[in-house]
């Protein structure tokens, strides 16, 4: 198998509030969209990112998804500058989302700053500037 990711899916119980976060606020743009199923974005050359209604997943994979609490992943979106995600926080809280967090220094040497989606998926927006972090700015 390649090491590589081509599909990022991410089960969500009401499709139409995850189409009216990422989509009317976050400014988003589908590349495939059939409503009531799945909300499909290209998210890197080779990478897209997939909403599928939690009913499809169960009738396709055999069981409910679990739910309650904070789901142990996160995804990242990176930045060039601190700027950038003290920006892209404060569209996150415009279109909704919930539990966004101000920006701080981190640790590790970047800044950083998380925001949920509809369905409790906590997005990282960070300035990373070490190399693998400046490696993967557009």
């Amino acid at each position: 198998m390649d090491q590589r990711v081509s599909f990022i899916t991410l089960v969500v119980s009401d499709l139409e509030a995850s189409r009216k976060f990422y989509v009317e606020g976050l400014g988003w743009e589908a590349e495939l969209d059939v409503p009531g199923e799945v909300l499909m974005f290209r998210v890197a050359e080779k990478v897209v990112l997939s909403l599928w209604v939690e009913t499809g997943f169960t009738a396709e994979v055999g069981h409910a998804p679990a739910r309650g609490g904070t789901p142990p992943v996160t995804l990242s979106h990176n930045l060039a500058t601190t700027q950038g995600v003290d920006t892209v926080l404060e569209q996150a809280r415009a279109a909704g989302a919930s539990d966004v967090g101000e920006a701080s220094e981190r640790d590790w040497g970047g800044y950083s700053g998380y925001f949920a989606d509809p369905d409790g998926f906590r997005w990282e927006v960070a300035c990373n500037p070490g190399e693998i972090g400046q490696s993967v700015l557009p």
